[in-house]
């Protein structure tokens, strides 16, 4: 499968070896085989891939809906469980962040990122719904940088998440993927970019320093961390091989790892630091055999 878009990295092709990597294992939907790396910060759980792709379980966290269907008026100890952080594209926004039910998320210019502050409180906090959790909650992360993502609390005590230190936000007139109602209101919300920048169209990754080798990562069959398509996941140390070779298009990891087109990291590679959204940009779609951690 071809595929047109990546979200940009630091990525360097290399003979040479890392150091680590897993045991590797097959589903015809989700991951099974070890469990991605489970990384605690805060109080969080962070763990790299989607929501799908790390088995969460229904009707909880960003899927929790209240008797209305509703997203965000459900029990909040079933909302907070976890949250989906993910990369993707909605309306003309590319790259955007949006959480596990496809919704977009937001930035408030009258909150401040250095220290990080909501000042959306009653009645904004209504229409503008912070993303809360409590401690202990699982971030799934797909195409955002752990390094990017804190929390701040709010002036009601509750938890809510930054990026980039920017407090996020739902729109409540946001009712399905793709909506950006929100994009402009005011001329002071504007889309979440994954760095916690304002999200313009097409609008390109600041330059980030690079990140400790990955010790899991989640191989998507569909480009953007599709979970409509097939997924594999991997976890450990050393050269491992794929499960299922030659079917992979985007990668979520925790941190930089190489592929290989071979089993046994033999022939061509590819040293990649974190996410990438579109492997075919990287000239190594379908192409995945073997990975190495380290």
């Amino acid at each position: 499968m071809l595929r047109n878009r990546v979200l940009p990295i630091a990525v360097l092709v290399t003979a040479g070896a890392l150091s680590l990597a897993a045991c590797g294992s097959q589903n015809t939907a989700l991951p099974t085989g070890p469990a991605p790396a489970e990384q605690v910060s805060e109080g969080l759980s962070f763990l790299a891939g989607t929501a799908k792709a790390n088995n969460a379980q229904p009707k909880t966290g960003d899927w929790a809906t209240g008797s209305d269907g509703t997203a965000g008026t459900a029990d909040q100890n079933v909302a907070r469980k976890w949250v989906q952080l993910k990369a993707s594209k909605a309306g003309n926004l590319d790259p955007v962040v949006v959480n596990g039910a496809g919704l977009t998320l937001y930035r408030f210019d009258k909150d401040t990122a250095k220290p990080s502050k909501s000042t959306c409180n009653g009645e904004c906090a209504k229409t503008w719904p912070p993303v809360l959790v409590t401690p202990g909650s699982k971030v799934f992360l797909a195409g955002i940088r752990k390094s990017a993502v804190g929390t701040v609390k709010r002036d009601d005590g509750t938890l809510q998440l930054t990026l980039g230190g920017w407090p996020a936000y739902r729109f409540a007139k946001d009712t399905k993927p793709g909506d950006t109602l929100g994009q402009g209101v005011g001329g002071t919300w504007f889309g979440l970019a994954p760095n916690g920048q304002k999200a313009q169209n097409g609008q390109p990754e600041e330059t980030a320093p690079p990140q400790k080798p990955a010790s899991s990562a989640i191989l998507f069959d569909g480009k953007n961390f599709s979970d409509d398509e097939p997924s594999q996941g991997l976890a450990g140390k050393g050269c491992q091989n794929v499960a299922r070779p030659d079917v992979t298009s985007s990668v979520s990891a925790s941190g930089s790892l190489k592929l290989w087109s071979e089993k046994d990291c033999k022939g061509k590679s590819l040293v990649i630091d974190g996410d990438v959204k579109d492997l075919a940009k990287l000239k190594f779609d379908d192409t995945i055999s073997s990975v190495f951690f380290g």
